[in-house]
């Protein structure tokens, strides 16, 4: 393998699974956070007050959180999520700097991001997505395009 060659399959489907499921777990404690109190709230924080526009993104986080680690419906959480986050850093962080690095939106942006390329990329192969696309009878083209199920786009 070549440093300018893709990964051959399986590898970039399992590692884009790897990566969706370590980013759930992180970005579902963001939710649970604000939620339950768990993990507890950065010092001098008060808790969310249910029901305000910080609690319903915790919801997000938490419902979306836990989507994202199983693959499930992930094109659409995915959607949801990133654009929760780029309204969590142009209401939030932006204001106080134009530069992530500045205002503490590192996490939000890089959050953005990374759903925007689930919306396109897909679950990858350890998912429920992957797992009712294959009972349906999809089959695996592998055209080298996409990562989504082993290195290969799904066509039906």
């Amino acid at each position: 393998m070549s440093i300018f060659e893709p990964a051959p399959p399986p590898w970039p489907g399992r590692v884009l699974s790897i990566f969706r499921i370590v980013a759930g777990l992180v970005f579902l404690s963001a939710g649970t956070m604000k939620i339950f109190g768990y993990p507890a709230m950065p010092a001098g924080q008060p808790p969310i007050e249910p029901m305000t526009q910080m609690w319903i993104g915790g919801m997000m986080e938490v419902v979306g959180g836990v989507c994202i680690i199983l693959g499930l419906f992930t094109r659409p959480v995915a959607f949801v999520l990133a654009g929760e986050m780029a309204v969590a850093y142009f209401q939030f962080h932006a204001p106080a700097s134009f530069f992530p690095t500045v205002n503490m939106g590192i996490p939000a942006v890089l959050y953005c991001w990374f759903f925007l390329y689930l919306v396109f990329a897909g679950a990858g192969e350890w998912s429920v997505d992957a797992m009712i696309a294959r009972s349906r009878g999809a089959r695996r083209v592998d055209d080298g395009r996409s990562p989504a199920y082993g290195g290969g786009r799904v066509a039906t």
